[in-house]
């Protein structure tokens, strides 16, 4: 398989990561109410409103952490995209150290059950968005690189530019 260049790679994870993390989103919002999750007194005091800017502006900035995600995979691009089960391969790198070992205390990782008061069982709820977010988004950047096919980066690209424009408007819509 012959090898990418960075600013494909880049385009790629980030169109990836901004159209699964949309996606998840709003399927999680509406399946596991996050309005009233996020406004519960085991959140209210750690997650913004869902009414708040920053949540609509959320998904645009996304793009800021697909650049971070390429930069950091980019050394280990070959163990994944071409490397058999690349897709897992790069699922358990992300769980393994994005989710359940963050440096931080974060929701559902080993320092959040740890040191974090909310329930185990609360944190845990959060981890079905996040895994299959995670499961969907290393699926998909392996396909694209795997077959590379132009319809790819148009439809990933015209929706990545959508997500970024509603995010955008959403939050500079009326008052909140």
């Amino acid at each position: 398989m012959s090898d990418v260049s960075f600013t494909r790679f880049w385009a790629r994870v980030t169109a990836c990561h901004v159209v699964t993390y949309f996606v998840f989103g709003v399927l999680a919002y509406y399946l596991f109410d996050y309005a009233a999750v996020f406004a519960s007194e085991t959140l209210s005091c750690y997650m913004r409103p869902t009414t708040s800017k920053w949540i609509a502006l959320g998904p645009s900035l996304q793009v800021f952490r697909g650049l971070i995600f390429a930069l950091a995979l980019w050394p280990f691009r070959h163990v994944f995209l071409e490397g058999q089960h690349g897709w897992l391969k790069l699922w358990g790198l992300l769980v393994g150290l994005s989710i359940l070992s963050t440096a931080g205390a974060a929701p559902a990782s080993i320092e959040g059950l740890i040191y974090t008061q909310p329930h185990w069982l609360d944190q845990i709820k959060g981890l079905r968005e996040v895994l299959a977010q995670t499961a969907a988004f290393s699926y998909l950047v392996v396909a694209w690189h795997r077959k590379p096919r132009r319809a790819w980066g148009y439809v990933m690209g015209i929706a990545m530019v959508l997500i970024v424009l509603m995010s955008v408007a959403g939050a500079l819509a009326g008052p909140r």
